[in-house]
């Protein structure tokens, strides 16, 4: 690499705060056993990345799952139709189980939590949100989110396909700093030399496109996998896409997780192409159309636009319109324009419900709580800001 990409490389992974970790079943569980030494191995490396680094947050994306369990079954190999699939989701349980047994024993023991997504809540709003709020209450409280498809629930209209796509999905719910992919090789391999059979391919230290990373790929896969290096790039030039930081390393590598996250230069990286949340914000900003509006005191306009804060109940005066949880609304004070944009985490009735009221009232208001927040800081743009972005 030339200095200005290992430059780029050490920002956009070693310096991440917030981490999506993906390992794929053939890391895990090789000819389809789940071997618990390599689950405690990734738990030591995950838990001594978290402890060098107090501020950080890591999200695992985890296949395995239907790899150890179809043997259970009495299946001679991993299943190909969904409906295997489904039934072999008794793998599931044996994998958290190992997690739960590998983390829990670390100095310090940390404490894991199983969450299972599908296609649906990904693109519905309501469930977006809701999938998003549970995963930063998870964090902050210091739990370490597991993830995986529902495969027990999941049909062919609503399947992710692979836990590639899913980690890339889930590194831009978390507004991840970083994505790392850990597979079964080193990277994505260089063209074999043509006619020098005794040379080996070299792994390609940056890909910056999915052309140039699709070129590089024959049309393989593990034997325990759903997806090959095809899926993986695509997955990795999604994210990076959204200005999240990636690399496809070697799950079998010692320590690999906290090498990455400390500085060093494995595997193949994918530096983002955006300005973190810029293509998010511009959708927020300009591409959708507002569902309706908030109208706000001038306390909550100076708290959102000068420091940056969340829209509170408090400060919400009333609601123009009716819409669903996830809508996009615009915010304005009375006899002003609109000022901002933002997704909300309560629909227009319940707004109307708890305006002026404390976070702390919500639940006693509504008889449930979502967030304290009305719309979050990660979900609202001001869009005077848009303007020069």
């Amino acid at each position: 690499m030339s200095p200005d990409q290992e430059s780029q490389v050490e920002s956009s992974i070693g310096l991440a705060r917030r981490v999506v970790v993906k390992v794929g079943s053939a890391v895990l569980a090789q000819r389809g056993v789940l071997e618990p030494a390599r689950v405690a191995r990734l738990a030591t490396d995950i838990g001594a990345a978290l402890s060098e680094d107090a501020r950080r947050q890591i999200v695992l994306v985890s296949s395995g799952a239907v790899a150890s369990g179809f043997r259970a079954l009495g299946l001679a190999r991993p299943p190909k139709i969904i409906a295997d699939k489904q039934a072999a989701a008794v793998g599931q349980p044996r994998l958290m189980a190992a997690y739960g047994a590998a983390f829990g024993g670390l100095q310090p023991a940390r404490t894991v939590a199983q969450v299972l997504l599908t296609a649906d809540d990904i693109d519905h709003r309501a469930r977006f949100l809701n999938a998003r709020h549970t995963l930063e209450r998870l964090l902050q409280s210091g739990v370490i989110p597991i993830i995986n498809e529902n495969d027990s629930v999941s049909f062919s209209e609503i399947k992710l396909g692979d836990n590639d796509r899913l980690s890339s999905l889930v590194a831009s719910l978390v507004n991840a700093d970083a994505l790392i992919i850990l597979s079964s090789v080193a990277g994505v391999w260089g063209a074999h030399p043509v006619r020098e059979a005794a040379r080996q391919p070299e792994v390609v230290p940056i890909i910056r496109s999915l052309r140039e990373g699709l070129a590089l790929v024959a049309p393989t896969k593990s034997e325990t996998g759903t997806g090959g290096m095809g899926t993986k790039i695509g997955a990795a030039c999604q994210a990076a896409s959204l200005g999240i930081g990636v690399v496809i390393a070697d799950g079998g590598e010692p320590g690999v997780v906290r090498r990455l996250l400390s500085g060093e230069r494995l595997g193949t990286h994918f530096p983002p192409v955006a300005r973190s949340h810029a293509a998010r914000r511009r959708w927020i900003g300009f591409a959708a159309r507002p569902k309706g509006t908030l109208m706000v005191d001038d306390g909550a306009r100076r708290a959102v636009v000068s420091r940056g804060a969340s829209l509170l109940p408090g400060g919400i005066s009333g609601v123009k319109g009716e819409f669903a949880v996830g809508a996009l609304v615009e915010l304005q004070v009375e006899r002003g324009a609109p000022f901002a944009r933002g997704l909300v985490s309560y629909a227009s009735a319940d707004i109307n419900r708890i305006k002026g009221k404390k976070g702390s009232e919500i639940e006693g208001v509504l008889g449930f709580r979502y967030a304290d927040e009305v719309i979050h800081r990660d979900d609202l743009v001001l869009l005077n800001d848009l303007e020069s972005s």
